[in-house]
């Protein structure tokens, strides 16, 4: 059976799907990412330290009449290598 994260996110597997509510105009998804860590671009370092969470809404398109809203968490991280010119830096993005 396909879970619904495999559904909307097919290219990731870090990301869950925390509610999905139904109406009868519009269908609304929270999801957020669940990365322990992220590579920071500017060095290569791996990073846990978690600076801020950030909201985004990919496009939404519409489902069967419906409006559909995708909600998603993602995550910034902070990079732990002093000469390092990134302080912090987006993890990687679901496709």
């Amino acid at each position: 059976m396909i879970r619904l994260e495999e559904l909307l996110f097919p290219s990731t597997a870090d990301v869950a799907v925390l509610s999905v509510d139904v109406d009868i105009e519009i269908v609304r998804v929270d999801a957020q990412c669940t990365a322990a860590g992220a590579t920071c671009p500017g060095c290569g370092a791996w990073s846990i330290r978690v600076h801020r969470s950030y909201l985004r809404f990919p496009g939404d398109v519409p489902s069967a009449g419906r409006s559909v809203v995708l909600r998603l968490r993602g995550r910034r991280f902070r990079c732990e290598i002093s000469v390092c010119p990134r302080r912090t830096f987006v993890g990687k993005s679901p496709a």
